[in-house]
């Protein structure tokens, strides 16, 4: 016993995990990390290919089998008929409606859609749109309603 006298001996509760809002926030933040990726790989002039994995059963034997495949990432941004860019934050398959009415956000060029992901996700870890992924949240969850 003498050995364990000389450590600090406390009670503690490990938190089980994230409030739903940090979940939200951390979801949003991953998609807007790919988002980054893919804009970075354009600008490279090469292709960003994220893989996952997928679990596949042989209808014959029904034996389970765990293949590696590339994960489809759709870009949030486009060019306008004006010649500017266009970027729309999503959650999910809605779109965030950043302020009242307002749905994206218009850049010069494709150049500066880089800068302005970071900006969002910034923004997004900080909690600024909380609100905003709230409303689009509760939409998302009333679609698997019976």
């Amino acid at each position: 016993m003498s050995m364990l006298s000389s450590l600090k001996l406390v009670s503690a509760i490990r938190s089980v995990g994230a409030t739903p809002v940090q979940q939200r926030r951390n979801k949003l933040s991953a998609k807007l990390y790919e988002q980054i990726q893919l804009a970075a790989a354009q600008a490279e002039g090469r292709t960003y290919a994220p893989t996952k994995l997928r679990t596949l059963v042989n209808s014959e034997t029904g034996e389970r089998k765990t293949i590696e495949t590339t994960k489809r990432v759709k870009q949030w941004w486009w060019t306008t008929a004006t010649g500017k860019v266009a970027l729309s934050v999503r959650y999910g398959a809605k779109t965030i409606e950043l302020a009242r009415g307002k749905n994206a956000i218009e850049v010069d060029t494709i150049d500066a859609v880089l800068p302005t992901l970071e900006v969002i996700k910034q923004a997004v870890e900080a909690g600024e749109l909380d609100s905003a992924i709230e409303a689009v949240s509760g939409v998302v969850k009333s679609n698997f309603k019976k």
